[in-house]
């Protein structure tokens, strides 16, 4: 697949490190799904949808702090979408009392997670997120999380909310009362959640996006795979289920561009 132009229509700044590009075209994109976004003579690299045809970047390396000095008018290649999405099981009664889902979103990994949340609304479903980040002027989504269902904060400084680990957030929570879990954010994080779902017995119900170092984006080259399953993220995930996570490399090592393991 050949990547498609996008010319940026709006910046936003979202916080201090995050900015949302805009772009003037739509793509039909399940939550959860990614692109391969082409930066010009620089590299390719997978990004998420925050809203329809649009991404939102934190300035992690070369590539991001490319697409974060880009303006008005100019344009990346984007190729996609990708990958399996978020699956939202259950419906809702349409006053938010149907089913009920806990969404955690980890700093910029609340980019995935918010099309989620508002969709899950959209359909009835009853729906809690967790949004976690350094300080209170780094929470991405804040308000938007908060029009679909009920917010929970955690900052490490204790600015806002909860003072320490989105972890300690779920303290408050009757985890066994969820019918779904959604996480997504910086992989401890999501291990840290996951270990606590595990010890609830609840690691099937929870579903997470994993980020992996990609090259072809379509499962071909297998830069992405996973041990021990050898499952590919780009092709069976970024979304993948608690319970084979649980068993996987999470938390402990991923694989840079060589393929070497680098430990966290």
């Amino acid at each position: 697949m050949r990547p498609v132009n996008a010319v940026i229509t709006q910046i936003i700044r979202e916080t201090p490190s995050i900015i949302t590009l805009r772009t003037d075209i739509e793509l039909d994109a399940a939550p959860g799904q990614f692109v391969m976004v082409w930066v010009r003579g620089l590299d390719e690299i997978p990004m998420a949808l925050s809203y329809p045809g649009s991404i939102t970047v934190q300035r992690v390396g070369e590539a991001t702090e490319a697409l974060s000095r880009l303006d008005v008018g100019d344009s990346v290649g984007i190729r996609g979408p990708f990958g399996n999405g978020f699956e939202v099981k259950g419906e809702g009664d349409g006053d938010g009392k149907g089913n009920k889902i806990m969404i955690i979103a980890g700093g910029v990994g609340g980019a995935p997670l918010l099309p989620l949340a508002q969709q899950a609304r959209s359909s009835g479903l009853d729906v809690t997120t967790l949004i976690g980040a350094r300080t209170a002027d780094e929470l991405l989504f804040e308000e938007h999380f908060s029009k679909c269902g009920a917010l929970s904060i955690a900052t490490d400084d204790g600015s806002k909310g909860h003072h320490g680990f989105i972890t300690g957030a779920m303290d408050q929570f009757n985890l066994a009362g969820f019918d779904q879990f959604y996480i997504c954010g910086p992989e401890l994080m999501m291990k840290s959640v996951l270990d606590i779902l595990q010890a609830a017995g609840l690691e099937a119900m929870a579903q997470l996006s994993l980020h992996r170092y990609f090259k072809c984006g379509i499962g071909v080259c297998g830069a992405c795979t996973i041990d021990p399953s050898g499952l590919r993220v780009c092709r069976d995930g970024p979304v993948l289920s608690g319970d084979l996570l649980i068993k996987s490399e999470l938390g402990k090592y991923h694989r840079d561009a060589t393929g070497k393991k680098i430990m966290f």
